[in-house]
């Protein structure tokens, strides 16, 4: 069997396991979970707002925005923390040693995330479309826009995270220095709030991110037509989301590769071992 194709198959399966792992993992998946509970209880509690413009509350006009900040948290720091973690304790070296074996670890990582990612979206969405006015009769007509924003927004997002993972030896380091840029760039992209109350310059900057192009994709496919209102241009504007996060895509997809194989050729027992002992001073 091609060695290529092979390690496809198995980082196939690999993700599969680890998701799997995650759900009967009880604290990873309560803690994991938690997050998008909060996230919508916050937005609950903001039923009694009504969002400029529209007949729609502060809450519903807001949900959308909260699923792509989620995939694209999720994608990006999720995946780069995961990779970080298992560079530390040795599972990248050890996937190293297969055949094709970095091939396979990043379509493993791909796929877990994927329905980890999947899953917190199904959270947040199901009770949402109970709990807040105007979202049901979005998704009816939007439901195909949902799913190619959710499958564009993981291949956007999720190459780039292993690209940050790459980057970073320490999942403290990650968590910290890495979460400082996503979060500036989150509070810029109209996810809790039109985008277009925001000065042009820094309209501008958010629309080159993943971030912001998310948010409007979900709007698009679960708020009324009229809800466009309150984007740039008064527009959902599909083929720009489409060509933004396809070209942040293309970009995951050629360089994820290239970074990952020159950061497999620099692990070794001896530097797996040497983070192990930092690891071990700074919690002593």
């Amino acid at each position: 069997m091609n060695t290529t194709v092979h390690a496809l198959r198995m980082g196939g399966a690999r993700g599969l396991l680890d998701f799997r792992a995650f759900l009967t993992n009880r604290q990873d998946a309560l803690s994991n979970l938690m997050t998008s509970g909060t996230l919508l209880a916050v937005l609950y509690f903001l039923q009694s707002a009504a969002a400029d413009g529209t007949s729609l509350t502060a809450g519903a006009v807001s949900l959308p925005g909260v699923l792509g900040m989620l995939i694209a948290t999720s994608g990006l720091i999720g995946t780069a923390m995961l990779l970080a973690t298992e560079r530390e304790d040795g599972t990248l070296l050890r996937a190293k040693a297969l055949p094709r074996g970095m091939l396979g670890y990043l379509v493993g990582k791909v796929v877990s995330q994927s329905l980890v990612i999947l899953l917190n979206i199904l959270v947040v969405l199901v009770p949402g479309l109970f709990l807040f006015d105007g979202l049901t009769g979005g998704l009816a007509s939007g439901w195909p826009t949902l799913v190619w924003v959710l499958a564009l927004g993981l291949a956007a997002t999720l190459p780039i995270g292993a690209v940050l993972g790459s980057l970073f030896e320490s999942p403290r380091t990650v968590g910290g220095l890495g979460m400082l840029p996503i979060m500036g760039l989150i509070g810029i992209s109209g996810i809790f709030g039109p985008v277009t109350v925001l000065p042009v310059w820094v309209q501008a900057i958010a629309q080159v991110f993943p971030m912001y192009w998310l948010g409007l994709g979900m709007r698009s496919a679960l708020l009324p037509d009229a809800a466009a209102a309150l984007e740039i241009g008064g527009s959902w504007r599909h083929l720009e989301t489409a060509g933004v996060l396809g070209v942040w895509t293309v970009a995951g997809l050629v360089i994820a590769p290239i970074v990952l194989r020159r950061m497999a050729r620099r692990e070794s027992g001896s530097a797996v071992e040497a983070r192990k002992q930092r690891s071990v001073q700074r919690v002593g």
